[in-house]
């Protein structure tokens, strides 16, 4: 393992193009070329999260991995209901891949989508914003790539089979037990099979009191193939097959006072993911990705089922010259939702899907001008293929909703060297995505107590964004510095629940505004860091869709859960410290800003409040320490605190406080000190 890595904070600080040219010296093979690793040219956010900073403070969920950048949140608490925002907008408006497989659709909007096991993880590659044609379908709000370790990852040059035994304890309650065996079949192909058990029990607040509905049992299985299978040729295969039971609340995304109900669920999901990779020459290099998911969520007062299903394709090369690079390919997904009694037929299926058309380039103008530009098209098609009465079983709708829309979208941007130590940067990125499958508990909503509402109208268009950053960035004598500011419009959002012609229908533009700062310095074994972020999201209605006249609303998880939520300011700092190649100690502090917004603008136009609420956020800081040792070669241990000062607070990107309105509608607060230690066994 390399101790002289900088932590993810740090890596947010490199440009893509300097990041692009460091990425091949950490991977020697050919698996991603440099313009691959360009993410946006001239963008004012991406990062990369590696396995090492996973590692330091244990993650044990999504908030763990991304605790050390200021751009990024996870909401929820409950690690079932954790939701990741960038800038404010929910992961519903990113596109999530893992190992290119896109995770995709909700199957209760009151749980997470993305559910992944933290010491899988090999890199997260994180785009913030709507970025270049590559970034896949409806990219709106950025997209974050999750990348899994292989065989070869773990191997050293020397050895051709090996194993690894872990155990953690978390004083916050639980523990977690992982086996990983790897092993080399030739001198290019390798295996990986991996298995961890989770049992989490009540965790507890920062002032000791019960988190009820965060007890939960997680098994997951995970196996890998891949390596070169002859010259220039790559291919890799993988399963994952994740399973969580507890018992939870009705909405796992608001606090469960004591004595409240809670009802068995389970959660289940099983990806297959196939990669293939031919490097002939410079005006070759083929990617080709071919996945598929099932998932599914059972629980909920009324015994409920959800099932997803998403498969698809992604096949593109790249061909270059001596100062221009061009990608060019064809993606493909579709998906289908189905829900209903557990014990019954089921009443409720959506299908939808999309088909793209790229084409990147980047090209050299100069040694010091970097320049970007691309196109996209998207062909969207959405389907409601059932719809029955609950008790008759026949169908409620006789024309069933369907939407097929298409969009262009371009894409430009520049990185520009000014000096030795100072770049410029600018992007300008337009994306697109249509009416996708719906969340699978609230499919029958669509029934409205019999009357026969379309679920889309005709005259419900796709959502488009335009994304415009810029960027200063200094590197040079071990400090990087960089500051960005950003402007990201979503026109026509698609949202339920308010007036128009059907359930679905374009409720008005959203706007994130925003400035970004980081900074790093290096100082022979000590790494500082230092980030700000601050994000403005906010609603303006499209005309009509209220009584009352607002030129704009802040977002807020509970008004409009799915699409995104408003952060105070937010600062992280810390330092790593390497005592030696084997011992290493630093910390992590997080710091947000109270923020005080108005909302339930929709209650009150239901008649449910007599007024306007201002919800209150309070501002709270929160510590993190860590220490890793390597014994020996092959024994190490963990040390990490979490929370070390016992903060009592609601995370941001979760649901707010509203009990002085409505007694039952609060977030769940964060688990208070978690003790965290792990010793892991290498033979």
């Amino acid at each position: 393992m390399n101790k002289f890595i900088f932590t993810g904070a740090v890596f947010s600080l490199f440009s893509p193009v300097l990041f692009a040219q460091t990425a091949d010296v950490e991977n020697s093979d050919k698996e991603e070329k440099q313009i691959e690793r360009i993410s946006v040219v001239g963008a004012a956010t991406n990062f990369s999260v590696t396995a090492d900073d996973i590692e330091q403070f244990q993650a044990n969920d999504l908030a763990d991995i991304f605790r050390e950048s200021p751009s990024v949140s996870v909401g929820g608490s409950v690690g079932v209901a954790q939701k990741i925002y960038i800038r404010g907008l929910e992961d519903a408006y990113l596109n999530v891949t893992v190992d290119g497989a896109q995770q995709t659709s909700t199957l209760f909007h009151h749980i997470g989508r993305v559910t992944l096991d933290p010491d899988l993880l090999k890199q997260i590659d994180v785009q913030a914003g709507a970025g270049e044609a590559t970034s896949g379908p409806g990219a709106i709000g950025g997209s974050i790539r999750f990348k899994t370790k292989d065989a070869q990852d773990l191997l050293h040059n020397d050895e051709q089979f090996g194993g690894r035994l872990k155990a953690n304890y978390f004083s916050n309650d639980g523990t977690r037990y992982s086996g990983t065996l790897y092993g080399k079949l030739n001198d290019s192909f390798g295996l990986l099979g991996y298995f961890s058990t989770v049992d989490r029990n009540t965790m507890e607040d920062g002032d000791d009191n019960k988190i009820y509905g965060t007890a939960a049992d997680q098994d997951l299985t995970f196996l890998k193939a891949s390596g070169d299978i002859a010259n220039n040729h790559y291919v890799s295969f993988s399963f994952e097959q994740r399973d969580e039971e507890g018992e939870f609340s009705a909405r796992p995304n608001w606090v469960v006072p004591e004595g409240s109900p809670l009802y068995p669920s389970a959660a289940k999901r099983d990806t297959y993911v196939a990669n293939y990779r031919f490097d002939h020459s410079d005006a070759v290099y083929l990617k080709a990705t071919a996945y598929q998911t099932s998932s599914s969520f059972r629980g909920g007062r009324f015994d409920w089922l959800a099932e997803i299903d998403t498969q698809g394709f992604d096949i593109r090369n790249t061909s270059e010259t001596l100062n221009h690079s061009f990608t060019y390919g064809v993606d493909y997904r579709s998906d289908e939702v189905e829900s209903g009694p557990a014990a019954g037929p089921k009443e409720n299926s959506e299908e939808s899907s999309v088909l793209g058309v790229y084409a990147q380039a980047h090209s050299h103008i100069t040694a010091d001008l970097l320049f970007s530009y691309g196109v996209r098209y998207d062909d969207y098609e959405f389907q409601q293929q059932i719809l029955l009465d609950e008790y008759s079983g026949e169908p409620v709708t006789d024309t069933p909703a369907s939407l097929d829309d298409s969009e262009l979208s371009f894409n430009a941007g520049l990185s520009y060297q000014l000096s030795q130590a100072w770049k410029f940067g600018l992007s300008y990125a337009e994306a697109a995505r249509g009416k996708e499958i719906g969340d699978g508990f609230t499919l029958d909503e669509y029934l409205y107590d019999g009357n026969d509402i379309p679920v889309v109208a005709g005259d419900v268009v796709p959502e488009t964004v335009e994304n415009i950053e810029t960027s200063i960035e200094y590197s040079a004598n071990n400090l990087n510095a960089k500051f960005s500011v950003y402007q990201s419009t979503i026109y026509d959002v698609i949202f339920s629940g308010f007036a128009g012609n059907s359930v679905y229908n374009n409720i008005g533009d959203v706007e994130s505004t925003g400035v970004e700062f980081n900074l790093a310095y290096r100082w022979n074994s000590l790494d500082m860091y230092f980030g700000f972020s601050s994000a403005d999201s906010e609603l303006s209605p499209r005309d009509g869709l209220y009584t009352e006249s607002y030129d704009s609303i802040d977002l807020n998880a509970y008004e409009f859960n799915g699409l995104g939520n408003s952060r105070g300011n937010t600062i992280v700092l810390g330092a790593d410290y390497f005592v030696t190649n084997d011992l290493s100690f630093g910390f992590n502090v997080t710091r947000v800003d109270d923020i005080h917004i108005k909302t339930l603008h929709q209650a009150l136009e239901n008649g449910w409040t007599d007024s306007l609420y201002t919800l209150n956020k309070p501002s709270y800081t929160v510590v993190d320490l860590y220490s890793a040792w390597d014994i020996t070669n092959n024994f190490s241990v963990n040390i990490a605190v979490t929370n070390l000062l016992d903060e009592q607070y609601i995370n941001h990107s979760s649901v707010g406080d509203y009990s002085e309105v409505f007694p039952t509608v609060v977030g769940p607060y964060e688990a208070g000190r978690d003790i965290r230690l792990s010793a892991t066994y290498d033979f």
